[in-house]
């Protein structure tokens, strides 16, 4: 997954002038909780994965990466619709940090996820959980 997530940030994080080969692998390392991890499989193998970290304030999505080979054909939007129904099941806010320029802002923004601050690398971003009318 490491190295997984240092080739999907690599063109990002070089147009921010960021990239570094062991920190972006030793920041994956360094923060992953394999109780908070799903793994994506496509075809039986491995496609990415994504953690859903609780937090006082609701949830984090962290470490969401897709192999660039399976972005583009609706995985990340099917992912991201799983992880965000459990948390509207409890009532919780998910937040999640995307580099500035990112195309994946796109899709966040898609889901209902807004810009709650930002700075010259990073954008933190606020999804509150979706009320559903009673049936």
């Amino acid at each position: 997954m490491a190295e997984l997530r240092a080739v999907v940030m690599r063109p990002d994080l070089e147009r921010l002038g960021r990239y570094d080969p062991d920190r972006v692998r030793r920041r994956l390392r360094d923060g992953f909780r394999p109780e908070h991890t799903s793994v994506v499989l496509v075809g039986g193998a491995f496609a990415g994965g994504v953690a859903l970290r609780p937090a006082e304030d609701g949830h984090w999505l962290e470490h969401f990466y897709l192999a660039p080979g399976v972005q583009g054909r609706g995985l990340g939007t099917a992912v991201l619709r799983a992880l965000l129904s459990r948390a509207d099941a409890t009532g919780t806010a998910v937040r999640l940090d995307v580099l500035q320029g990112s195309p994946a802002r796109r899709l966040y923004e898609r889901h209902g996820f807004r810009v709650e601050s930002e700075d010259a690398t990073d954008v933190l971003m606020l999804r509150p959980p979706m009320v559903r009318p009673p049936a």
